[in-house]
């Protein structure tokens, strides 16, 4: 395993490192840290505190894991980043672990693309599949399921929580929640519609797309109280699959959408 080790690396004693995981001059890696196998840690990246990655990772240099939160009410409790497994975590990019307040924990699932400088704030949780593009600030507490794609330069606000298969574009400030399957734009963003190329990219029919938008329409653009429409639309499509998680969704919001 040594091989693999840059002899300019400080690489704790203490850390763990797993087989055929390779580390670059001048990276740190702390006593708390553990590394799965077959990673490689670029040069000059630094992971600390009590962060673990999961196999085939793929660190690059200058990117910060597991350093302290950036909130004032952090003083040095011992809370987690766990990262998963097969994702790309490019330059100046920031992951950040949890906090007291927020359970102590900040997770990240598998095949994630981070890319230059996105930031990762405390005690949020992100799923699997997910792509943030350049400078995408992601806030403490923010919720991202699985297969979203955030645009360069978005600025996430705290508790918001992204839908699966959702799509920022360029520069929108989020707020509110944005639902499953919806592309939102805009300062502050806002719902134009379905995210269709996203969704026919993950092999969704025509007809299933087609019941979306419907359920879309009665829900966004239909006339009456959120929560008689929400009632409408289960009675009306609530045995389509993808239809439920989507309504759930909607009704647990509590920033809005």
């Amino acid at each position: 395993m040594t091989e693999h080790i840059h002899p300019t690396a400080l690489v704790s004693e203490s850390a763990q490192i797993g087989a055929d995981t390779t580390i670059g001059a001048y990276s740190i890696i702390g006593p708390h840290v553990c590394i799965g196998a077959h990673c490689t840690i670029h040069p000059h990246v630094v992971i600390e505190g009590r962060t673990t990655l999961g196999d085939g990772n793929e660190v690059f240099q200058f990117a910060s894991l597991g350093s302290n939160p950036q909130d004032l009410k952090y003083h040095g409790e011992p809370s987690e980043l766990r990262i998963g497994s097969r994702n790309i975590i490019r330059e100046y990019v920031t992951l950040q672990p949890g906090t007291e307040g927020g359970g102590m924990l900040t997770s990240i699932g598998d095949n994630n693309l981070f890319m230059v400088s996105s930031h990762v704030g405390h005690d949020s949780h992100i799923g699997d599949g997910n792509i943030l593009a350049n400078s995408v600030g992601i806030s403490g507490h923010v919720m991202i399921g699985n297969k979203v794609t955030i645009g360069g330069l978005v600025g996430i606000h705290q508790f918001v929580r992204l839908g699966d298969f959702s799509f920022l574009a360029g520069g929108a400030m989020v707020s509110q929640d944005i639902p499953p399957y919806c592309l939102a734009h805009g300062n502050r963003a806002e719902l134009i519609g379905l995210n269709h190329i996203g969704l026919k990219r993950a092999g969704w029919d025509s007809d299933t797309i087609a019941v979306m938008r419907r359920v879309y329409r009665k829900i966004f653009l239909g006339s009456g109280v959120l929560q008689q429409k929400l009632q409408r639309a289960r009675e009306e499509f609530g045995t389509e699959l993808f239809v439920a998680p989507f309504l759930d969704f909607i009704a647990s919001s509590e920033r809005g959408v």
